[in-house]
């Protein structure tokens, strides 16, 4: 199906982006918030899984509504920790490196640093996690999953649609890159989505991708890797990095990425 073939529905926050595969929909759920952040949504015979909450109380609020009608049997929660106050009473999955990287490590601390930036707005609470996942298949509310760690959290495919859920993407858009060894991690992760062939790529900040999403994004961090071994700061790097791709958006995550390359 062609990532651009959906219907819109607005909702008082944001918009949602329903991609009907006939027997299983998915909503995609753009928030519109400060970290441009997605939401997912797998419905099927009358049941539905969300992929990642909102953490902004805002969002929180306006999806609530939309998914009152649509039984959500679980919430997977992956790298977005962030955002407790979002169906506090529905069962939450996750693996136990995803639990920990939320609640001890570099996910807790990314969503310190939001709490400090965007005060009151910011939904800083954490996910009560109900069931720890593994590796592997895994069926809620009648829709299969297949679960990958990462080094940080998990990765999840959704074999009825042919889709993968990673942390991010962004074909025209900066991305955190922890160092040259990050970046070929990345680039391995995208070369295998390339010969497994999934039509759709979901990320946590950026609407559906495909497959020549991944090639682009893999061009772009071969240039990154090029780039700072020629740079002898992050301030150079990111001054060059800015002139090979001046349209790219997301400048506080190359801000990131410079501050890992160059620490």
């Amino acid at each position: 199906m062609d990532k651009n073939n959906y219907c819109s529905v607005k909702l008082a926050k944001g918009e949602v982006h329903v991609y009907d595969f006939g027997k299983v929909k998915l909503h995609a759920y753009r928030t519109d918030d400060y970290l441009s952040d997605e939401v997912f949504i797998v419905e099927k015979d009358g049941k539905s899984v969300i992929i990642e909450s909102p953490c902004f109380f805002d969002n929180n609020a306006a999806l609530d509504g939309y998914v009152a009608d649509l039984n959500v049997e679980g919430i997977l929660i992956a790298y977005h920790d962030a955002g407790g106050a979002f169906l506090p009473n529905a069962r939450k999955y996750a693996t136990l490196n995803a639990k920990l990287y939320g609640e001890q490590g570099g996910g807790k601390a990314l969503i310190d640093n939001f709490a400090n930036v965007f005060g009151a707005a910011f939904d800083s609470s954490l996910h009560n996690i109900t069931d720890i996942i593994e590796d592997g298949d895994i069926n809620i509310g009648g829709i299969d999953f297949v679960i990958t760690k990462t080094s940080e959290a998990y990765n999840i495919e959704i074999p009825e649609i042919n889709a993968v859920y990673t942390h991010m993407l962004g074909h025209d858009c900066h991305s955190i890159v922890a160092g040259a060894a990050h970046a070929d991690a990345i680039i391995k992760e995208l070369s295998d989505y390339i010969d497994k062939g999934f039509a759709f790529i979901l990320t946590s900040h950026y609407t559906p991708e495909d497959l020549k999403d991944a090639r682009t994004k893999i061009d772009y961090l071969m240039q990154l890797k090029i780039v700072a071994a020629n740079c002898k700061s992050g301030e150079q790097f990111k001054a060059e990095v800015k002139k090979l791709f001046p349209q790219y958006s997301g400048d506080n995550y190359l801000d990131m990425t410079a501050a890992m390359f160059f620490a």
